[in-house]
């Protein structure tokens, strides 16, 4: 018999007794205001330590991240962003040495040398002669020559320079140096001993190079020395590929740091002299060249060589604007220079003889200036002037706002720049003669201590002069 009574409602089948219970609690218990249940408050509550455990962990992490890279050795923190260290350079990246600088050595002659075959390939060329093979002897030869290295000839020994040639040979060596110095990891290290050694074995690549190609060029009609050119490439090589590897490994940023500053402003100061001296040389061989324009064009169509040929005589010709733009600086300075023996080329004296029919030398002055020539001669103590003009301008702009620089600090670089460019003067001069075979062709070009020493004293003037009106006319400011 049932113990339901009549009363009471019958359940039904399937009914849990939990739900009975929920049932019989008071409306409103086990709820929030929003209408959430007790375990759903549970359940953001598990969500939300869930998400601040990630968050410390986060937190963890780039505490230890910056630990790792705030220690010796790594790169310090700064701002909110910590960048990642730069890595080493690896040493699987690393080329052994002897590979590394006789490739680039390899690569730095090839270069040079291919446009130097090319110009002499078309100066030989002609409708009937002119082969190949003959074309790469002598631009063998020429790269030699470029590099320094005399050649005896039948005529007699030749061995005036196309610095032109020289010019690129020691910018392919100087990237030599820097690939060099990159291959065995020593970018940016500031070791002198790696700089030099990257030079050396440059050097000696090169050495090899240039003693090989002495020995394939040598004929019955052209002897070459393969020791002379060995080691006249050799040191070639080193002092172009020093200058990219000092570059490269820090070492000439480390020596401007420690110099001195009266020694740094000298040297500044003393090659804007340089260049200016022989842009103004440059601007009066192109000058002369163009008002003799005619007769280097009846010289080169003289050669009846044909298109061809005419373009690498007139290339050749370009090859050595670089030795015709220093004789034109020796000639503003003073001592002029030399056509052949007992020839004189100087402001005040011109006297030449019979002359080859070379296009270079179409631009020769007929006499001494007079005149309004004889400006010129104020052209190099103009130079000296300008520079010292712009060192005494840099350093008020980089003194105190209230005080200019004191006189020593002034002119002691200025003193300084005139030996700077009486040095790089004297060098350019030597470099830029030489003999063109024998007889009274044997004498080309100005005589270096003269060039030397006219330079040093007119730069010296012109340097002092022009800091000092700089700094008089500068006025105070308060």
């Amino acid at each position: 018999m049932s113990s339901v009574t009549p009363d009471q409602p019958r359940r039904p089948a399937g009914v849990r007794a939990d739900a009975r219970r929920d049932d019989a609690r008071p409306a409103g218990a086990g709820r929030t205001d929003d209408g959430r249940t007790d375990d759903g408050l549970r359940e953001d509550a598990r969500r939300s330590d869930l998400r601040r455990e990630d968050a410390r962990r986060s937190e963890a992490r780039r505490e230890h991240d910056r630990r790792e890279h705030d220690r010796p050795g790594g790169r310090p923190a700064s701002g909110g962003r910590v960048p990642p260290p730069r890595r080493p350079e690896s040493s699987r990246g690393r080329a052994p040495l002897v590979v590394a600088a006789g490739v680039a050595a390899g690569w730095a002659a090839l270069t040079s040398y291919l446009p130097v075959a090319l110009v002499l390939g078309l100066a030989q060329f002609s409708e009937d002669a002119g082969s190949a093979a003959g074309a790469l002897r002598a631009g063998l030869s020429g790269w030699l020559l470029g590099h320094g290295v005399p050649l005896q000839t039948t005529a007699g020994p030749l061995g005036l320079v196309p610095l032109l040639l020289s010019g690129l040979a020691f910018w392919r060596l100087t990237r030599a140096g820097v690939h060099t110095s990159r291959a065995m990891g020593a970018r940016g290290g500031r070791s002198p001993r790696q700089a030099l050694t990257a030079a050396v074995a440059v050097g000696l690549g090169y050495g090899l190079l240039g003693a090989l190609a002495a020995v394939l060029v040598s004929t019955d009609d052209l002897r070459v020395s393969p020791v002379r050119a060995g080691v006249t490439h050799a040191v070639f090589g080193a002092l172009a590929a020093l200058v990219g590897a000092l570059r490269t490994t820090g070492v000439a940023g480390l020596l401007a740091e420690r110099a001195p500053a009266v020694l740094r402003d000298g040297v500044r100061t003393g090659s804007v002299a340089g260049l200016l001296l022989l842009g103004a040389g440059a601007g009066a061989a192109g000058l002369a060249v163009a008002t003799g324009g005619g007769d280097a064009a009846d010289m080169i169509g003289a050669y009846r060589t044909g298109v061809a040929g005419q373009a690498g005589i007139t290339l050749v010709s370009l090859a050595y604007a670089p030795n015709a733009t220093i004789w034109s600086t020796a000639y503003l300075l003073g001592p002029g220079f030399a056509v052949g023996t007992d020839t004189a080329v100087r402001t005040s004296e011109v006297s030449v003889g019979s002359l080859p029919a070379v296009p270079l030398l179409a631009g020769l002055p007929s006499g001494p200036v007079d005149g309004f020539g004889a400006a010129l001669l104020a052209v190099p103590v103009l130079a000296g002037m300008a520079a010292g003009w712009l060192l005494a301008r840099r350093l008020l702009r980089d003194a105190d706002e209230r005080a200019v620089p004191a006189w020593g600090a002034l002119l002691g670089p200025a003193a300084l720049a005139g030996p700077v460019v009486g040095l790089l003067a004297g060098l350019a001069a030597a470099a830029s003669g030489g003999p063109l075979g024998g007889g009274r062709l044997a004498e080309i070009g100005p005589v270096p201590w003269q060039v030397a020493a006219v330079s040093t004293a007119v730069v010296t003037v012109g340097a002092l002069l022009g800091a000092a009106a700089a700094r008089v006319l500068a006025s105070p400011r308060a």
